[in-house]
């Protein structure tokens, strides 16, 4: 430990006040896409850094699905060795610059920090960032060491964050890897889904670019289920990984939703953010620029529309939610830099039909007041219609934005990978599915969820396929469908 951090008490350490992060100022950054958050220089990061105990039995690593060595790296920070905090980051995590930015740290790492029972603690995602943009911008990080070819071949499909996590870690194992994308640029969720001002494509675009260093091949523009099918992979590769995300757009099914100027935030967010309609006619992907847009939704995806949508140029720009504020899923810091920037919140209403004009352009949704009742499965209190409230919200765009489901294109090619009633993967812990050597993670086993939570998946993927792949395992006898299937080992 520095000399720097032995002068420093506990007490002394905890006096330190937990640094926030400088952003654009919102009336600026309103009017354009670059980040949101500025990021932290090197004092800046080297001060927090000190507030961390170094607890022997550091419980925010217990809670950081990627496994991350969260001591170990704030320490270098505060020794001033920044490539070697972002040398350990990388060593459990192939997208530390996307999870500084974009995971749910107060609800994970965070919120078990010893540092936030007493004050507030250790901005660990801050500081993720701050030590994996100085190896991406400032020093390059020196490559891992890599383990002799074991010549068993992987494909991965889908190219967001669990697939990326899967095949980076099998490639340093030794395996040959290959990524398969359906669009034409890889990152999943991180490119299509999460706009440039919260997520900068070159920040996906350099992450990727380390494993790819590392060996691992990626294919786009590659429709598994079309191009090829998971059986005909099969054929080709000893191992599978199906990490193909949920993207299928869910909707309200009530009248009018079929009217134009009505978008899933699936179409408008990939319009925007990987096709860049918001350059168009530069890009030649069009997206309607509303004045008085509507957004249905509370969680993160639906802060990520109703933000876009004011850049793109409305006047106004409101979510409409069925429940308080209180209930709402998407992160605090998400819903407080939208109403810094200017977005309207209507609370406790629920769309029960959209209204066209003569020429089939929505012009408004009729929504009813409701009122929280008992908690349902999800632990909020579950919105009730109050009879007799029904009122028009004037708007001429609306984005419906209350989750995605699992697209059936890759499952239906898939022989003997069995399916849930809702067309998610079955998979175990290990992500083992029901057919040997085909593994399955993320979004498409879970339903849509977090980045960090698709990595964590990865992670243990990862693990469990270089089991299968060296024989090290056996698959599961209740994982096995009872119709027959070829019991076939990895290849040899």
């Amino acid at each position: 430990m520095s000399e720097r951090r032995n002068k420093l008490t506990i007490a002394e350490r905890c006096a330190v006040p937990r640094h926030g992060m400088p952003a654009q100022d919102p009336a600026v950054r309103v009017r354009n896409f670059d980040e949101v958050a500025v990021g932290w220089d090197r004092e800046t990061a080297m001060r927090e850094a000190v507030r961390c105990l170094m607890c022997k039995n550091p419980q925010c690593v217990t809670n950081c699905p990627a496994e991350i060595d969260i001591p170990g790296f704030i320490e270098k920070i505060a020794e001033g060795e920044f490539l070697e905090a972002a040398r350990v980051l990388r060593s459990s995590s192939a997208l530390p610059a996307v999870c500084g930015r974009v995971c749910p740290q107060e609800t994970q790492c965070e919120l078990t920090c010893v540092m936030g029972k007493k004050y507030k603690p250790v901005a660990i995602g801050r500081l993720e960032r701050f030590a994996s943009d100085y190896a991406l911008f400032e020093e390059e990080l020196p490559q891992p060491e890599i383990a002799p070819p074991t010549g068993k071949k992987v494909a991965v499909v889908g190219a967001g964050p669990a697939g990326i996590t899967v095949a980076g870690d099998l490639v340093k194992l030794g395996h040959d890897v290959t990524l398969f994308e359906a669009l034409h640029q890889p990152g999943g969720v991180l490119v299509y889904g999460i706009p440039e001002f919260r997520l900068p494509k070159e920040i996906v675009r350099l992450e990727l670019q380390v494993i790819q260093r590392l060996g691992v091949k990626v294919v786009t523009n590659f429709v598994v289920g079309r191009t090829a099918t998971v059986d005909e992979l099969m054929d080709e590769f000893d191992a599978i990984f199906l990490g193909n995300g949920a993207g299928a757009p869910s909707f309200l099914n009530i009248p009018g939703e079929n009217l134009n100027g009505i978008y899933s935030a699936s179409e408008y967010l990939t319009r925007c953010n990987l096709m860049k309609s918001y350059l168009f006619p530069e890009y030649g992907t069009p997206v309607a620029h509303g004045k008085k847009v509507a957004v249905l939704g509370g969680g993160n995806v639906a802060m990520d529309a109703v933000r876009m949508a004011l850049r793109l140029g409305a006047e106004e720009s409101t979510i409409l939610y069925r429940r308080s504020r209180t209930e709402m899923p998407a992160r605090v810091e998400e819903i407080e830099h939208a109403e810094e920037e200017g977005v309207n919140f209507n609370f406790l209403v629920n769309p029960v039909r959209f209204i066209g004009n003569e020429l089939n352009w929505v012009k408004g949704i009729e929504c009813i007041r409701m009122e929280l009742g008992e908690p349902d499965a999800s632990g909020r209190r579950r919105p009730i219609p109050i009879k007799g409230s029904e009122f028009v919200v004037d708007i001429d765009m609306a984005v419906v934005a209350i989750g995605q489901s699992a697209n059936p294109i890759v499952a239906s090619t898939a022989t003997g990978v069995e399916t849930n009633p809702r067309g998610y993967f079955i998979a175990d812990d290990d992500g083992r599915t029901t057919k040997p050597g085909v593994f399955a993670g993320g979004d498409i086993v879970t339903g849509a969820a977090t980045v960090i939570l698709a990595i964590g998946a990865g992670k243990k993927s990862a693990r469990a396929m270089h089991d299968y792949l060296m024989g090290n395992c056996c698959w599961p006898e209740e994982l096995k469908p009872q119709a027959e299937w070829s019991d076939k080992p990895a290849k040899k």
